[in-house]
Formats: structure tokens, C-alpha cells, sequence
């Protein structure tokens, strides 16, 4: 590609077309993505990823003309690489929960350690019960230590996102976690 004003010109024409065409399109790509998706954020990622995706494409100067069933075909694609991402997740999962876990009342003076067994089981349960990337976001960065940076290497997004995905996940957790094993009964 050359690098000329020519080149840039083209480029601008085309990021402006894309900029008009935007409020059009999102509805029917986020239409189309939360139709393939399990929840609303994430129907509201993958469709961000396809917008994001959709400008770097064009920046590229790749695209002549951007169109809603361009986006469509990125936002397929999009959906594609999000169910990727939940089957590693879910393979990790499965692999993290096949492996021997660490006994913390071998650590601690726990009068009843079977007290510890159920608790453990309690947050394992509660975590089943959480959509996968919740359950993901919430293991890698709590019960493996990985810092948001890691997290969000691992799933394949921003360290802001993952942060907005963290408080979701642990208000999800809160919810789905049973009342009466709750300290002092509060949420």
C-alpha cells in the first residue's frame, strides 16, 4: 500500500462512511450477536470487538466501503472466536477442577475442617452456577492470583474490561450465593 495523500484521503472517506454508517448498524449487529451469545454483556463485548475490529480494518485502508453485511460477516467471526474462548475456558475449568486442590486447614487451626470442605464446596457449587466467562474471570484472578493484566491476557480483553467484568462476576457471586452461609446474614 502506498503511503500517500491519496492513500490517507481514501482512508478518511472511508472512516467517515464507516462513522455514518455505525448508528445504523448497531442494532442489527448486536441483534445478531445476542441472538448467538448466552447473556447481555456478553452480546454487548462481541459486538464491541466487531466495531473495534471493523475500524482497524479500515485503518488499514483494507475496506473500500463499509456496509452493515460487512460488519455482520466480522460480527460472525466475532461470535466465533467468543465461543472458542468459553470452551478453553470451560476446558481449563474442567482441567483446574480434575487437579488436587490445596487443603487450607493444613495451613490454619480450623476447629472443624470438614467446616472448610463445605465451604469450598459452597463456593465451587456457586461458581458452577455462574455463566463461564463470571466463572473464568472470577477463578483466574481470585483462586489462581493472576493479576487484571493476566486476567485479561487470558480472556482476550482489556484490563477495563476486565475490571467491569470482575464487579459483574462478584455481584453475580453474591446473588448465587446462598443466604444463610453468609456472615452476619448480609449480602
Amino acid at each position: 500500500m502506498r503511503d500517500d495523500g491519496e492513500t490517507v484521503s481514501r482512508i478518511d472517506a472511508t472512516v467517515e462512511c464507516y462513522l455514518d454508517l455505525y448508528p445504523k448498524a448497531l442494532p442489527e449487529v448486536y441483534g445478531y450477536v445476542a441472538r448467538r451469545v448466552t447473556s447481555t454483556p456478553a452480546a454487548e463485548d462481541v459486538t464491541a470487538e466487531t466495531f473495534v475490529s471493523a475500524l482497524a480494518t479500515i485503518k488499514r485502508g483494507t475496506v473500500a466501503d463499509p456496509t452493515v453485511a460487512w460488519l455482520i460477516a466480522i460480527a460472525r467471526n466475532k461470535v466465533v472466536d467468543h465461543w472458542r474462548r468459553i470452551e478453553r475456558e470451560e476446558r481449563r475449568r474442567r482441567k483446574a477442577a480434575d487437579e488436587p486442590t490445596h487443603n487450607p486447614s493444613a495451613d490454619h487451626n480450623i476447629a472443624d475442617p470438614g467446616d472448610v470442605v463445605l465451604d469450598i464446596r459452597l463456593a465451587h457449587d456457586t461458581l458452577a452456577r455462574l455463566s463461564t466467562v463470571n466463572r473464568a474471570a472470577l477463578s483466574l484472578r481470585y483462586l489462581d492470583a493472576l493479576t487484571v493484566g493476566e486476567v485479561a491476557n487470558h480472556l482476550g480483553r482489556t484490563p477495563g474490561a476486565v475490571e467491569a467484568l470482575l464487579t459483574r462476576a462478584k455481584a453475580a457471586f453474591r446473588a448465587a450465593y446462598p443466604d444463610d452461609n453468609l456472615e452476619g446474614g448480609e449480602r
